[in-house]
């Protein structure tokens, strides 16, 4: 059995309070070992470090998300600095730009970002990043904070065109898709992806949102990440095992802090 790692996902959410612990199960049988939470809010950071002390196979990301930072709290930015601490946090966010979106003024959105880039500088861990409809102005930010000291992480659930995938990659950042490359109509996102250097490539499901084929309209859920990897093997002639490994490779390196965290639990 081929082994897959979902590096992005929500499970802290309320769409799986009633049966978490079952989709767990379900992804362990289609070969997910390793499953990323991450938090969009300090109190979602918190969840998800939660479940993963309760869980020696998932791990937490912790941040604030784009959207969610004008309802941030006296005391919220300094719960994530905390948390950043613990054994298996593994990376900074989910942070951020969105255009799509009008819940934080854009000024705020930018000020969070930078805050979350500089801790990942300082920390060393990589850091998740969120871009919708927003190229040029992710594109002008991290080139800001990339000419401050490199910065590592994944622009998470990938759409944006191959000249702006061609500078992420300059800057040795990673590429995550989700379902959305199984889409009928985004023929031209998996021509991309079969353009992607193979050690820069991340599959993700974004849990519960973004459910692949043959699974869309439903609520997405880790162990589907096995749809996602069929359809990235399949745009880029490869096996789905040689896929599955070259990705769990590529995590486990990005998110290198996962290895020892998951020896230790």
């Amino acid at each position: 059995m081929f082994e897959l790692f979902d590096t992005h996902t929500h499970l802290d959410q309320e769409e799986f309070h009633e049966d978490r612990e079952a989709v767990l199960a379900r992804a362990r049988q289609a070969g997910v070992n390793r499953i990323l939470v991450v938090g969009i809010s300090a109190s979602s950071s918190c969840q998800a470090v939660a479940l993963a002390e309760q869980h020696p196979e998932v791990f937490a990301a912790v941040g604030i998300h784009p959207n969610y930072a004008a309802g941030a709290q006296e005391g919220d930015w300094e719960q994530v600095l905390r948390l950043v601490e613990h054994p298996k946090v593994v990376a900074i966010g989910e942070t951020g730009l969105d255009r799509h979106w009008d819940f934080t003024p854009f000024e705020l959105q930018v000020e969070y970002f930078r805050r979350h880039l500089e801790l990942a500088r300082r920390t060393g861990l990589p850091v998740v990043v969120h871009s919708r409809e927003c190229d040029q102005e992710m594109l002008e930010e991290m080139g800001r904070a990339m000419e401050q000291g490199p910065v590592r992480g994944v622009m998470h659930s990938f759409c944006s065109p191959p000249e702006v995938a061609q500078q992420y990659l300059q800057w040795g950042l990673y590429l995550g898709f989700t379902g959305m490359v199984t889409y009928r109509r985004n023929e031209w996102l998996r021509r991309l992806v079969a353009q992607v250097p193979e050690d820069r490539l991340l599959v993700e499901t974004d849990s519960p949102y973004l459910a692949p084929v043959p699974h869309r309209g439903k609520r997405n859920e880790p162990a589907w990440v096995a749809e996602v990897a069929a359809c990235v093997a399949q745009a880029r002639q490869v096996s789905l095992e040689h896929l599955a490994q070259q990705t769990t490779q590529n995590a486990l390196r990005l998110f290198d802090k996962a290895l020892d965290a998951q020896q230790t639990s």
